[in-house]
Protein backbone atom coordinates (compact mmCIF):
# COMPACT_ATOMS: atom_id res chain seq x y z
CA UNK A 1 0.00 0.00 0.00
CA UNK A 2 2.72 2.51 0.96
CA UNK A 3 4.67 1.61 -2.44
CA UNK A 4 1.13 2.99 -4.19
CA UNK A 5 1.66 5.84 -2.76
CA UNK A 6 5.23 6.81 -3.34
CA UNK A 7 3.96 5.36 -6.98
CA UNK A 8 0.71 7.80 -6.89
CA UNK A 9 3.75 11.08 -5.54
CA UNK A 10 6.11 10.53 -7.37
CA UNK A 11 3.82 10.33 -10.64
CA UNK A 12 2.36 13.82 -9.47
CA UNK A 13 5.66 15.21 -9.05
CA UNK A 14 6.33 14.15 -12.79
CA UNK A 15 3.40 15.86 -14.09
CA UNK A 16 4.54 19.26 -12.70
CA UNK A 17 8.37 19.10 -13.27
CA UNK A 18 9.25 22.72 -13.06
CA UNK A 19 7.25 23.39 -9.83
CA UNK A 20 8.83 20.37 -8.50
CA UNK A 21 12.32 21.35 -9.02
CA UNK A 22 12.17 25.21 -8.20
CA UNK A 23 10.31 24.18 -4.86
CA UNK A 24 12.81 21.64 -3.64
CA UNK A 25 15.63 24.10 -5.26
CA UNK A 26 15.91 25.42 -1.41
CA UNK A 27 16.68 22.02 0.40
CA UNK A 28 18.80 21.24 -2.10
CA UNK A 29 20.71 24.31 -1.66
CA UNK A 30 20.66 24.17 2.36
CA UNK A 31 21.51 20.22 1.75
CA UNK A 32 24.69 21.11 -0.14
CA UNK A 33 25.45 23.63 2.19
CA UNK A 34 25.91 21.41 5.48
CA UNK A 35 27.21 18.35 3.63
CA UNK A 36 30.17 20.56 2.23
CA UNK A 37 30.90 22.67 4.56
CA UNK A 38 30.45 19.98 7.51
CA UNK A 39 32.35 17.27 5.34
CA UNK A 40 35.76 19.78 5.00
CA UNK A 41 35.39 21.07 8.56
CA UNK A 42 35.81 17.68 9.63
CA UNK A 43 38.13 17.16 7.17
CA UNK A 44 40.14 19.88 8.73
CA UNK A 45 39.48 18.70 11.74
CA UNK A 46 41.19 15.37 11.22
CA UNK A 47 43.94 17.04 9.81
CA UNK A 48 44.76 19.25 12.26
CA UNK A 49 45.04 16.34 14.72
CA UNK A 50 46.91 14.56 12.87
CA UNK A 51 49.71 17.30 12.93
CA UNK A 52 49.51 16.82 16.67
CA UNK A 53 49.35 12.93 16.52
CA UNK A 54 53.41 12.34 16.75
CA UNK A 55 53.52 14.64 20.21
CA UNK A 56 53.67 12.06 22.89
CA UNK A 57 51.24 12.44 26.21
CA UNK A 58 53.84 13.26 28.05
CA UNK A 59 55.21 16.43 27.17
CA UNK A 60 54.71 20.24 27.84
CA UNK A 61 55.73 22.67 25.24
CA UNK A 62 56.72 26.03 26.34
CA UNK A 63 57.38 28.45 23.71
CA UNK A 64 58.15 32.45 23.33
CA UNK A 65 56.36 34.86 22.35
CA UNK A 66 56.99 37.70 20.47
CA UNK A 67 57.22 36.70 16.59
CA UNK A 68 59.97 35.75 14.51
CA UNK A 69 62.06 38.19 13.38
CA UNK A 70 65.17 38.23 10.51
CA UNK A 71 67.46 35.11 10.97
CA UNK A 72 69.45 35.28 13.48
CA UNK A 73 66.74 37.47 15.78
CA UNK A 74 64.69 34.54 16.79
CA UNK A 75 61.46 35.54 18.78
CA UNK A 76 61.21 39.07 20.50
CA UNK A 77 61.97 37.56 24.29
CA UNK A 78 63.77 34.70 23.64
CA UNK A 79 63.86 31.71 27.10
CA UNK A 80 67.03 31.34 28.33
CA UNK A 81 68.94 29.04 29.91
CA UNK A 82 67.58 30.11 33.71
CA UNK A 83 64.26 29.35 32.80
CA UNK A 84 65.34 25.66 31.50
CA UNK A 85 67.06 25.26 34.88
CA UNK A 86 64.21 26.08 36.69
CA UNK A 87 61.68 24.33 34.73
CA UNK A 88 63.66 21.06 35.75
CA UNK A 89 63.41 21.84 39.25
CA UNK A 90 59.56 21.66 39.20
CA UNK A 91 58.45 18.52 40.81
CA UNK A 92 57.10 16.12 38.65
CA UNK A 93 59.23 17.25 35.69
CA UNK A 94 61.66 14.72 34.68
CA UNK A 95 63.82 16.98 32.21
CA UNK A 96 63.64 19.74 29.48
CA UNK A 97 65.48 21.04 26.88
CA UNK A 98 65.93 24.40 24.30
CA UNK A 99 66.05 24.36 20.56
CA UNK A 100 65.98 27.70 18.60
CA UNK A 101 64.25 28.15 15.26
CA UNK A 102 65.20 30.20 12.48
CA UNK A 103 63.55 30.84 8.84
CA UNK A 104 65.44 31.40 5.92
CA UNK A 105 65.67 29.97 2.03
CA UNK A 106 67.07 26.52 1.40
CA UNK A 107 68.59 25.80 -1.98
CA UNK A 108 69.09 22.85 -3.84
CA UNK A 109 69.22 22.02 -7.79
CA UNK A 110 69.04 25.61 -9.16
CA UNK A 111 65.62 25.96 -7.12
CA UNK A 112 65.21 27.94 -3.83
CA UNK A 113 62.39 27.62 -1.01
CA UNK A 114 62.06 29.33 2.44
CA UNK A 115 60.99 27.42 5.17
CA UNK A 116 62.62 26.98 8.94
CA UNK A 117 65.52 25.56 10.70
CA UNK A 118 65.50 23.93 13.74
CA UNK A 119 68.37 22.87 16.19
CA UNK A 120 69.19 19.43 17.74
CA UNK A 121 70.96 19.58 21.34
CA UNK A 122 73.78 17.33 21.88
CA UNK A 123 73.91 14.90 24.88
CA UNK A 124 70.53 13.91 26.96
CA UNK A 125 68.97 16.45 25.32
CA UNK A 126 69.08 15.22 21.90
CA UNK A 127 67.57 11.93 23.60
CA UNK A 128 64.70 14.10 24.82
CA UNK A 129 64.14 15.51 21.16
CA UNK A 130 64.17 12.97 19.66
CA UNK A 131 61.68 11.31 22.18
CA UNK A 132 59.60 14.38 21.34
CA UNK A 133 59.02 14.22 18.04
CA UNK A 134 59.47 10.47 18.15
CA UNK A 135 62.65 11.06 15.28
CA UNK A 136 63.77 8.08 13.49
CA UNK A 137 65.15 7.98 9.49
CA UNK A 138 63.24 6.66 6.21
CA UNK A 139 66.61 7.10 4.29
CA UNK A 140 69.76 7.63 6.02
CA UNK A 141 70.93 8.44 9.47
CA UNK A 142 69.76 10.89 12.13
CA UNK A 143 72.57 13.80 13.51
CA UNK A 144 75.07 12.81 15.92
CA UNK A 145 76.69 14.43 18.67
CA UNK A 146 79.25 16.75 17.81
CA UNK A 147 78.28 16.51 13.91
CA UNK A 148 79.03 19.56 12.00
CA UNK A 149 78.19 20.67 8.36
CA UNK A 150 74.96 18.16 8.20
CA UNK A 151 71.66 18.35 8.11
CA UNK A 152 68.68 15.91 8.66
CA UNK A 153 65.70 16.51 6.56
CA UNK A 154 62.19 16.38 7.10
CA UNK A 155 60.21 13.32 4.88
CA UNK A 156 58.57 16.00 2.16
CA UNK A 157 61.90 17.13 0.56
CA UNK A 158 62.72 13.25 -0.42
CA UNK A 159 58.87 13.67 -2.23
CA UNK A 160 59.14 13.68 -6.00
CA UNK A 161 56.60 16.98 -5.81
CA UNK A 162 58.67 19.05 -3.16
CA UNK A 163 59.86 22.49 -4.72
CA UNK A 164 62.89 21.49 -5.92
CA UNK A 165 61.83 19.73 -8.70
CA UNK A 166 63.59 16.61 -7.82
CA UNK A 167 63.70 14.69 -4.49
CA UNK A 168 67.06 15.24 -1.96
CA UNK A 169 68.47 12.18 -0.78
CA UNK A 170 71.09 11.17 1.36
CA UNK A 171 74.81 12.07 0.55
CA UNK A 172 73.94 15.14 -1.77
CA UNK A 173 74.47 18.97 -0.07
CA UNK A 174 72.02 21.35 -0.11
CA UNK A 175 72.70 25.38 0.53
CA UNK A 176 70.81 26.68 4.04
CA UNK A 177 71.48 30.81 4.19
CA UNK A 178 74.37 30.22 1.31
CA UNK A 179 76.48 28.08 2.84
CA UNK A 180 76.63 24.20 2.17
CA UNK A 181 75.54 21.00 4.30
CA UNK A 182 75.27 17.57 3.47
CA UNK A 183 72.78 15.70 4.10
CA UNK A 184 73.08 12.95 6.02
CA UNK A 185 69.16 11.26 6.53
CA UNK A 186 65.55 11.58 5.73
CA UNK A 187 63.15 11.90 8.49
CA UNK A 188 60.23 9.05 8.59
CA UNK A 189 56.86 10.80 7.41
CA UNK A 190 55.04 12.40 10.24
CA UNK A 191 52.24 13.58 8.78
CA UNK A 192 53.03 17.03 10.29
CA UNK A 193 53.08 19.57 7.09
CA UNK A 194 55.76 21.58 9.53
CA UNK A 195 57.75 18.76 10.45
CA UNK A 196 58.14 16.83 7.36
CA UNK A 197 59.04 20.47 5.74
CA UNK A 198 61.67 21.38 8.70
CA UNK A 199 65.57 21.29 8.50
CA UNK A 200 67.42 20.01 11.45
CA UNK A 201 70.77 20.56 12.47
CA UNK A 202 73.31 20.84 15.48
CA UNK A 203 72.77 23.13 17.54
CA UNK A 204 76.01 24.88 17.22
CA UNK A 205 75.90 24.78 13.27
CA UNK A 206 72.81 26.75 13.56
CA UNK A 207 73.87 29.14 15.98
CA UNK A 208 77.36 29.83 13.88
CA UNK A 209 74.80 30.22 10.58
CA UNK A 210 72.75 32.86 11.85
CA UNK A 211 75.04 34.59 14.79
CA UNK A 212 72.92 34.08 17.45
CA UNK A 213 73.73 33.69 20.86
CA UNK A 214 74.40 30.87 22.92
CA UNK A 215 71.90 31.33 25.96
CA UNK A 216 68.66 31.50 24.16
CA UNK A 217 66.24 29.08 23.06
CA UNK A 218 62.61 29.57 21.40
CA UNK A 219 61.14 26.75 22.23
CA UNK A 220 61.60 24.24 25.64
CA UNK A 221 60.96 21.04 25.43
CA UNK A 222 59.55 19.73 28.85
CA UNK A 223 59.02 15.63 29.74
CA UNK A 224 56.71 14.89 32.98
CA UNK A 225 56.33 12.09 35.05
CA UNK A 226 53.29 10.04 33.60
CA UNK A 227 52.04 10.49 37.09
CA UNK A 228 52.18 13.67 37.84
CA UNK A 229 49.25 15.79 37.74
CA UNK A 230 49.24 17.87 34.11
CA UNK A 231 47.56 20.73 34.95
CA UNK A 232 49.95 21.28 38.26
CA UNK A 233 52.63 20.81 36.69
CA UNK A 234 51.47 23.10 33.92
CA UNK A 235 50.74 25.92 36.23
CA UNK A 236 53.79 25.64 38.27
CA UNK A 237 55.56 26.25 35.56
CA UNK A 238 53.70 29.30 34.59
CA UNK A 239 54.34 30.63 37.93
CA UNK A 240 57.80 30.16 38.06
CA UNK A 241 58.07 31.72 34.41
CA UNK A 242 56.43 35.10 35.29
CA UNK A 243 58.58 35.13 37.80
CA UNK A 244 61.41 35.41 36.74
CA UNK A 245 60.36 36.96 33.28
CA UNK A 246 58.77 39.93 36.03
CA UNK A 247 55.18 39.64 34.28
CA UNK A 248 51.98 39.89 35.88
CA UNK A 249 49.30 36.61 35.42
CA UNK A 250 47.26 37.37 31.85
CA UNK A 251 50.07 39.76 30.52
CA UNK A 252 52.57 36.40 29.64
CA UNK A 253 54.96 36.98 26.93
CA UNK A 254 55.39 33.01 26.64
CA UNK A 255 52.88 29.98 26.31
CA UNK A 256 52.67 26.59 28.21
CA UNK A 257 50.70 24.20 26.45
CA UNK A 258 49.86 20.34 25.94
CA UNK A 259 48.96 18.50 22.80
CA UNK A 260 45.68 18.03 23.95
CA UNK A 261 44.79 21.54 24.77
CA UNK A 262 46.15 22.98 21.19
CA UNK A 263 43.35 20.20 19.88
CA UNK A 264 41.20 21.58 21.96
CA UNK A 265 41.61 24.79 21.13
CA UNK A 266 41.31 23.99 17.21
CA UNK A 267 38.44 21.54 17.54
CA UNK A 268 36.57 24.29 19.26
CA UNK A 269 37.18 26.92 16.84
CA UNK A 270 35.75 24.12 14.26
CA UNK A 271 33.13 23.32 16.42
CA UNK A 272 32.06 27.48 16.23
CA UNK A 273 32.09 27.47 12.03
CA UNK A 274 30.20 24.55 11.79
CA UNK A 275 27.49 25.67 14.04
CA UNK A 276 27.26 28.75 11.97
CA UNK A 277 27.38 26.75 9.10
CA UNK A 278 24.06 24.99 10.73
CA UNK A 279 22.91 28.45 11.47
CA UNK A 280 23.14 29.40 7.64
CA UNK A 281 21.94 26.00 6.18
CA UNK A 282 19.19 25.94 8.50
CA UNK A 283 17.43 28.99 6.86
CA UNK A 284 17.95 27.88 3.77
CA UNK A 285 16.24 24.46 4.86
CA UNK A 286 13.61 26.93 6.20
CA UNK A 287 12.92 28.63 2.70
CA UNK A 288 12.92 25.29 1.51
CA UNK A 289 10.14 24.07 3.81
CA UNK A 290 7.66 26.91 3.34
CA UNK A 291 7.90 26.52 -0.53
CA UNK A 292 7.04 22.94 0.06
CA UNK A 293 4.06 24.04 2.04
CA UNK A 294 3.21 26.69 -0.76
CA UNK A 295 3.29 24.14 -3.50
CA UNK A 296 1.37 21.13 -0.69
CA UNK A 297 -1.25 23.98 -0.64
CA UNK A 298 -1.68 24.92 -4.24
CA UNK A 299 -1.61 21.47 -5.19
CA UNK A 300 -4.87 20.40 -2.75
CA UNK A 301 -6.59 23.75 -4.81
CA UNK A 302 -6.07 21.92 -8.13
CA UNK A 303 -6.52 18.62 -7.25
CA UNK A 304 -9.88 19.30 -5.15
CA UNK A 305 -12.63 17.79 -7.23
CA UNK A 306 -9.88 14.63 -7.70
CA UNK A 307 -10.06 14.36 -4.14
CA UNK A 308 -13.58 14.25 -3.98
CA UNK A 309 -13.28 11.66 -6.54
CA UNK A 310 -11.57 9.36 -4.10
CA UNK A 311 -13.73 9.90 -1.34
CA UNK A 312 -16.79 9.26 -3.43
CA UNK A 313 -15.42 6.03 -4.14
CA UNK A 314 -14.68 5.14 -0.65
CA UNK A 315 -10.55 6.78 0.33
CA UNK A 316 -10.95 7.26 3.61
CA UNK A 317 -9.30 10.81 5.11
CA UNK A 318 -6.06 9.11 6.25
CA UNK A 319 -5.63 8.02 2.76
CA UNK A 320 -5.93 11.39 1.69
CA UNK A 321 -3.71 12.47 4.19
CA UNK A 322 -1.05 9.90 3.61
CA UNK A 323 -0.80 10.74 0.46
CA UNK A 324 -0.14 14.26 0.23
CA UNK A 325 2.17 13.77 3.62
CA UNK A 326 3.89 11.43 1.21
CA UNK A 327 4.10 13.63 -1.53
CA UNK A 328 6.34 16.35 0.44
CA UNK A 329 7.85 14.04 2.24
CA UNK A 330 9.31 12.79 -1.75
CA UNK A 331 9.61 16.52 -2.49
CA UNK A 332 12.12 17.08 0.26
CA UNK A 333 13.98 13.41 -0.25
CA UNK A 334 14.73 14.12 -3.35
CA UNK A 335 15.74 17.81 -2.86
CA UNK A 336 17.68 16.22 0.19
CA UNK A 337 19.10 12.92 -1.87
CA UNK A 338 20.33 16.10 -5.20
CA UNK A 339 21.59 18.23 -2.56
CA UNK A 340 23.83 15.62 -0.54
CA UNK A 341 25.69 14.53 -3.96
CA UNK A 342 26.14 18.21 -4.97
CA UNK A 343 27.60 18.63 -1.64
CA UNK A 344 29.88 15.98 -1.55
CA UNK A 345 31.18 16.38 -5.25
CA UNK A 346 31.84 20.39 -4.04
CA UNK A 347 33.39 19.17 -1.08
CA UNK A 348 35.86 16.77 -2.92
CA UNK A 349 36.10 18.92 -5.50
CA UNK A 350 37.30 21.94 -2.86
CA UNK A 351 39.55 19.36 -1.00
CA UNK A 352 41.32 18.30 -4.68
CA UNK A 353 41.91 22.05 -5.69
CA UNK A 354 43.39 22.59 -1.89
CA UNK A 355 45.84 19.89 -2.45
CA UNK A 356 46.86 20.90 -6.10
CA UNK A 357 47.95 24.74 -5.18
CA UNK A 358 48.52 23.90 -1.59
CA UNK A 359 50.52 20.64 -1.80
CA UNK A 360 49.11 19.64 1.20
CA UNK A 361 46.40 17.60 3.01
CA UNK A 362 45.26 20.39 4.89
CA UNK A 363 42.95 20.96 3.13
CA UNK A 364 40.62 17.46 2.87
CA UNK A 365 36.92 16.12 3.19
CA UNK A 366 35.80 13.61 5.41
CA UNK A 367 32.34 12.70 4.71
CA UNK A 368 30.48 9.62 6.02
CA UNK A 369 27.66 7.31 5.95
CA UNK A 370 26.39 9.19 8.65
CA UNK A 371 26.44 12.86 7.52
CA UNK A 372 24.53 11.58 4.39
CA UNK A 373 22.16 9.27 5.92
CA UNK A 374 21.36 12.23 8.50
CA UNK A 375 21.00 14.93 5.69
CA UNK A 376 18.69 12.54 3.65
CA UNK A 377 16.54 12.10 7.16
CA UNK A 378 16.44 15.45 7.83
CA UNK A 379 15.44 16.60 4.52
CA UNK A 380 12.60 14.18 4.69
CA UNK A 381 11.26 15.33 7.83
CA UNK A 382 11.43 18.89 6.34
CA UNK A 383 9.04 18.21 3.57
CA UNK A 384 6.84 16.06 6.09
CA UNK A 385 6.99 18.60 8.47
CA UNK A 386 6.17 21.59 6.18
CA UNK A 387 3.39 19.23 4.50
CA UNK A 388 1.46 18.29 7.30
CA UNK A 389 -1.35 21.43 7.38
CA UNK A 390 -1.63 20.98 3.62
CA UNK A 391 -2.25 17.12 4.05
CA UNK A 392 -4.72 17.74 7.09
CA UNK A 393 -6.75 20.24 4.76
CA UNK A 394 -7.23 17.57 1.66
CA UNK A 395 -7.98 15.04 4.32
CA UNK A 396 -11.14 17.15 5.68
CA UNK A 397 -12.38 18.29 2.53
CA UNK A 398 -15.98 17.57 2.40
CA UNK A 399 -16.74 15.17 -0.64
CA UNK A 400 -19.79 16.76 -2.11
CA UNK A 401 -18.34 20.59 -1.80
CA UNK A 402 -15.25 19.01 -3.49
CA UNK A 403 -16.90 17.07 -6.62
CA UNK A 404 -18.67 20.70 -7.23
CA UNK A 405 -15.50 22.62 -7.13
CA UNK A 406 -14.59 24.50 -10.39
CA UNK A 407 -11.71 25.86 -11.43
Amino acid sequence: MLKDYFLFSFNNLKSRKLRSWLTMLGIFIGIASVVALIGLGEGLRNAINAQFGFLGSDIISVTASGGFGPPGTGVVDPLTDEEIKAIENIPGIEESAGRILESGKLAFNNKVAFGYAASMPDGDDRDLMEHIFNLKAERGRPLQDGESGSVFLGYSFIEEDNPFGKPILPGTKVEVLDEEFKVVGIMEKKGNFQLDGIVLMNEDDLRGLVDRPGDDYDVIGVRFNEDADVARVKSDIEKKLRKIRDVDEGEEDFSVQTPEQVLETVNSTILAVQIFVYIIAGISLLVGGIGIMNTMYTSVVERTKEIGIMKSIGARNSAIFTLFFVESGLLGSVGGAIGATLGFLLAKGVAFIGKLALGSDLISADIGFGLIFGSLAFSFIIGSFFGTLPALQASKLNPVDALRYTK
